[in-house]
């Protein structure tokens, strides 16, 4: 059974049409929150960044949110397919145990573990990320506002139920609680017009990777929120999904005149949701010109039933196995492995690159 399809805006298509897709053509890569379900991208991440773009030589803008901007900084190390066996390992392998006396694991703790784990990760490597001849590193974090300000026992869950009121009244009004601050390397600007959302945009530096990339990772409950990073508007910094859970961004926005390169964005599924709060909302689901040029890699449907469970890996599988981490590790390995069909059948769709394999967004 097939494993990849790939889906492409009509601009993109008539790019296709015309000159195929070379890695020169690539202007932008985006890397999607989504937890475990990033998985799935692994041997796509180590033949495109390994293999693939290696034989161009433009710059290209890198942007990431939640686990995707863990991805996008591990593309920026040298010898990155290296470093994504390792995130995929130690991605998989990631356990909390509840402490003595305790039947969960907290917030605080969960939040330890991570940046302990980031700074295993990335210790004594940041200037790798940061200056990289030719990828451009942004993440992207959210940002509260208002009575999200600061991480309260009390004030956090109800202004989280004031932006989910609010957002599903407006996507705009979802800026009146929290606002999408990227932290850009390289002083790069951003690859996207950022009007259609309350945007800062801030320096990305040694002294603010560490906080800024575990902020972009740090799910509202699940891990305590990041204060005040270096360089950035003092507040509480949470998962950029929560803004931006699939990078719905206007990438079509004029540069110097011309339309913008190529987008193109290894996902897990067809749809680019807008924001993290938006997972319910299915009208927000749906292409917009935001995507005119980008083009889409994701598993086939009918191929993710045939993975263990019948689905990607997701946080679910923490609860459903609990304790048992030989068995979930043992589910994500065969699901990362798996997808190594995804990547070969790109491989070879680049090769002879046919419209008619080419699906619409």
């Amino acid at each position: 059974m097939q494993a990849l399809h790939i889906h492409a805006g009509p601009k993109a298509l008539a790019h296709i049409r015309e000159h195929g897709l070379r890695p020169e053509h690539i202007g932008v890569i985006p890397g999607a929150a989504g937890g475990p379900k990033g998985l799935i991208l692994g041997p796509l991440d180590r033949f495109i960044f390994g293999d693939w773009l290696s034989q161009s030589t433009q710059a290209v803008d890198l942007v990431g949110a939640s686990i995707g901007a863990w991805r996008m900084a591990t593309a920026c190390l040298n010898n990155s397919v290296a470093a994504f066996e390792r995130l995929e390992h130690d991605y998989i392998h990631q356990h909390y145990e509840p402490l003595p006396g305790q039947k969960r694991v907290s917030a605080e703790q969960v939040s330890g573990a991570f940046g302990q784990s980031l700074q295993a990760f990335y210790g004594g490597r940041i200037h790798e990320a940061l200056s990289h001849p030719r990828y451009r590193l942004h993440i992207v974090t959210s940002r509260g506002r208002h009575v999200l300000h600061r991480e309260h026992l009390v004030a956090t869950p109800l202004g989280y139920a004031g932006a989910y009121l609010s957002n599903a009244v407006s996507r705009r009004a979802l800026g009146g609680w929290l606002e999408r601050v990227v932290f850009s390397g390289q002083g790069a600007a951003l690859p996207f017009d950022a009007q259609d959302f309350r945007t800062r945009a801030v320096g990305l530096t040694e002294g603010n990777f560490m906080p800024a990339l575990q902020a972009s990772c740090s799910i509202p409950f699940a891990l305590k929120a990041v204060h005040d990073i270096p360089g950035a508007p003092a507040g509480a910094y949470w998962d950029g999904g929560i803004t931006d859970y699939h990078l719905h961004l206007n990438w079509t926005a004029p540069a110097t005149g011309t339309d913008r390169s190529i987008v193109l964005y290894p996902h897990f599924q067809k749809n680019v949701v807008p924001g993290w709060l938006d997972k319910a909302l299915k009208w927000r689901h749906g292409v917009t010109p935001f995507l005119d040029n980008t083009i889409v890699l994701a598993p086939n449907p009918e191929w993710v039933k045939t993975l263990p469970g019948g689905k990607l890996p997701d946080r679910q599988d923490f609860m459903t196995y609990d304790r048992d981490l030989a068995g979930r590790v043992k589910v994500w390995r065969a699901a990362a492995s798996a997808a190594q069909q995804m990547a070969d059948e790109f491989g070879e769709w680049l090769a002879r690159p046919a419209v008619a394999d080419v699906r619409t967004l």
